[in-house]
């Protein structure tokens, strides 16, 4: 695989990502190829294979890349532990967390629908979407032990709290309220912290929790 910071490797690797979720959009994943990926990005073939992988590669670096935004290739994990950092008591950290939800997923909302039915049909794909899942829920013990940190948790462990933050901010969440049910992403941010603030027992006009000595 080619050196990913390589400027000329990042700039193909954006082209590649912004070409392949319009073609999945419009195509499907199954309909679309490599080669019609390469064709649109304006690259060969063997710049996808050697820059970035195999279709499902590419349709993992799209998520990526697509979950970063302007902060694209910086990994998300990055970002959030960025922000986390920069937050004073837990009732902070839960705000940021119906924040970053709010952002993310009206950007990534088409990608995950993407996923989904592409798992059905692909095995490939299947496994993409058990690692990813996989992936989130051990990320957000990030965010458990940062709010256990600040004293919130409600006696709660780092995997009940991370398993929380999995649920109410699972995509498939955003989905049912915001596609299906017609909220707003207003609407569905203030439910989230209201919700994230009930379970890790903060409120938002509090000044913070002390942590015990």
């Amino acid at each position: 695989m080619a050196d990913a910071k390589d400027p000329r490797i990042l700039d193909s690797r954006r082209r590649i990502a912004r070409s392949a979720v319009r073609l999945f959009q419009r195509h499907g994943y199954v309909a679309t190829t490599v080669a019609d990926i390469a064709d649109d990005a304006g690259v060969v073939v063997q710049t996808i294979y050697n820059t970035v992988g195999s279709k499902a590669a590419v349709l993992n670096l799209v998520l990526d890349t697509t979950a970063a935004g302007d902060r694209s290739p910086t990994p998300v994990v990055t970002i959030m532990q960025e922000r986390t950092s920069a937050m004073g008591g837990p009732h902070e950290v839960v705000e940021l967390l119906a924040d970053w939800f709010a952002e993310v997923h009206p950007r990534t909302s088409n990608v995950f629908r993407i996923i989904h039915e592409a798992a059905a049909v692909d095995p490939e794909i299947a496994r993409l979407r058990a690692r990813r899942e996989q992936s989130r829920l051990d990320n957000y013990h990030r965010a458990a032990s940062a709010l256990l940190e600040r004293g919130a948790g409600s006696g709660a462990s780092q995997a009940e709290i991370a398993a929380t933050i999995w649920s109410l901010g699972h995509p498939v969440t955003y989905a049912m309220l915001v596609g299906d049910r017609g909220w707003t992403v207003q609407q569905y941010r203030d439910w989230l912290a209201h919700a994230l603030h009930g379970c890790m027992g903060t409120r938002p006009d509090e000044p913070g929790i002390a942590a015990a000595p």
